[in-house]
């Protein structure tokens, strides 16, 4: 059941409490867990919801989701890098983004030791991304796209392109 009460929101804020920021409007399950601990923000735009399960997940970076969004049943979005999802953005089920990638150059360090390299990731308006999706670092997907079921986006999106695959290839244009 999605409820429209902000304090059902279980929010893991580190040192500050000023780094979620919801409309009023937006609806949130009661097992949506949007983690700040380790520092960054989330803003959430107006009418916009977050399902079961959903983990929001900043990791210093910010996420920022605009208007009349929604992100389905256990979808993970991280923001190491910086997340941007536009307005009336479609995430459909078991979603994952996440603007980081390890770094595995040196054989001789453990590849947990090297760190992360950081794009961001951005998702602008009037996007479908289907269940069961990766998107991954550096990916700007452009508006009105749609991304196929299962798709792993490792490369950005045209505005008005329809994708699928691993690795997601472009299929047809909407227009």
């Amino acid at each position: 059941m999605v409820r429209k009460l902000k304090n059902l929101l279980r929010s893991f804020s580190s040192k500050k409490s000023n780094n979620l920021f919801l409309d009023s409007s937006v609806k949130i399950a009661e097992n949506v867990v949007c983690d700040t601990r380790f520092g960054g923000s989330i803003t959430i735009g107006k009418n916009s919801e977050l399902l079961q399960g959903v983990l929001i997940m900043t990791y210093g970076g910010t996420i920022d989701i605009g208007a009349r969004c929604s992100i389905n049943p256990y979808s993970i979005l991280y923001g190491h890098g910086n997340l941007k999802i536009g307005n009336d953005v479609l995430i459909a089920a078991h979603t994952v983004i996440i603007p980081a990638n390890h770094i595995y150059a040196d054989v001789n360090t453990p590849i947990n030791l090297q760190g992360l390299t950081t794009q961001g990731i951005t998702i602008e308006d009037d996007v479908w991304i289907g269940a069961g999706c990766k998107i991954l670092d550096g990916v700007t997907i452009g508006k009105g796209a749609v991304i196929a079921a299962g798709a792993v986006v490792n490369k950005s999106i045209a505005p008005y392109t329809i994708v699928g695959g691993v690795p997601a290839k472009e299929l047809k244009k909407r227009i």
